[in-house]
Parts: C-alpha cells; structure tokens; sequence
C-alpha cells in the first residue's frame, strides 16, 4: 500500500536492534485517514473470506481493526494485556512482547470467542508472529478459525510472516520492511 509505505520513509524512525517507531502516525498519535485507507485496503483483500468476527490485541491492533469491522460490519473483539475483575470464564495465551522484552498473559472472555467463530485477526506489526501466536493459542482452545490475518507492517527479516505462512495462514501485510539494517529503513 504505498499511502502507508509513503508515511513510513516520511515520518518512521528507526533504531538499533530492528526497532521501527511508527507512533506519530499508528501506535500513539493516529491519522485517522490513513487508518481508513488501510482498512479499506484490508476489506479488498479479505474481500472473499467468510469471517464473522473480527479480533486484534490491545492497544495497537484496536485502531485498524475497529475501522475493518465498521466497513466489513462485523463486531471486533480485543484480547487484553491485564484480566479485569469483572472478567469471570476466560481464554489465555502467553505472549513475548519483542518492544517491550517481557512476557504477559492475553485474555479474552469465552463470551466472546466460540467454537462457530471465522476470525480474521488484525494487527499494527509483524515481526516473530508473537501476539498471532497467542491469538492462534486462544482460538485453538474454543475451535474457532483464523481464515484471514492482516498486519499493517510486517518486518520480513523477523521471520514471524514466514513462520505464519508456512502453516497455511491467509496472511497479507500492507507495508513490508526487509531491512531495517544501519537504520536505513528499506520496504519492500
């Protein structure tokens, strides 16, 4: 999506150890028009997939993820990064966060994620495929079927994009990054 890969080379910064800092446009301050033009370009591309639930992590993933379901009118479930009180039967899956180097527990409630449920599960980044692997964790505890993933950057030198492919996943990425090195941003 070249809006998307535009705004990266613009206002993307980069720091040693294949960090990419995208939070004046995605993960902290938002552009609302760019987060609808990759929704829109997600509905493109997930045009055929039968999904009827949309779910992502919190807090990055929420953004895109609320736009896909506005336009797909389907609901968007958020897995969260603490259990809150009111939160009685629940699934939970460990997730390594790469940014932040530690480990936590994603939890959604099993009221809203069952057997019947077709997920495409939306995300802002791909790097090892972490945060899918937890959501593929929680899905697999209920039977519920990831037919479609979508990550607005995917890091292809962090091999999280080969890893989800290689085991059947629908996934598409709107900007790829296949170098990050000497923080020289270099997409795909």
């Amino acid at each position: 999506m070249e809006t998307l890969k535009q705004t990266i080379l613009s206002q993307g910064k980069c720091f040693p150890g294949g960090i990419l800092k995208v939070d004046g446009f995605i993960n902290h301050q938002m552009d609302p028009k760019l987060m609808m033009e990759m929704a829109e370009e997600f509905s493109t591309r997930f045009a055929t997939v039968k999904a009827n639930k949309i779910l992502t992590v919190e807090a990055s993933g929420i953004a895109p993820a609320i736009m896909l379901g506005y336009l797909l009118n389907l609901p968007v479930v958020f897995a969260k990064k603490k259990r809150p009180l009111t939160m009685g039967d629940m699934l939970q899956a460990e997730v390594f966060s790469f940014t932040k180097k530690q480990s936590y527990n994603i939890c959604i409630s099993k009221e809203f994620l069952g057997k019947n449920d077709k997920i495409i599960f939306i995300d802002d980044f791909l790097a090892y495929g972490n945060a899918a692997k937890g959501i593929i964790g929680l899905c697999e505890q209920v039977g519920a079927e990831i037919v479609g993933m979508g990550f607005l950057i995917e890091k292809s030198f962090q091999d999280g994009g080969s890893y989800l492919r290689d085991l059947g996943y629908n996934v598409h990425s709107l900007a790829i990054i296949d170098s990050l090195e000497n923080c020289e941003i270099k997409i795909r």
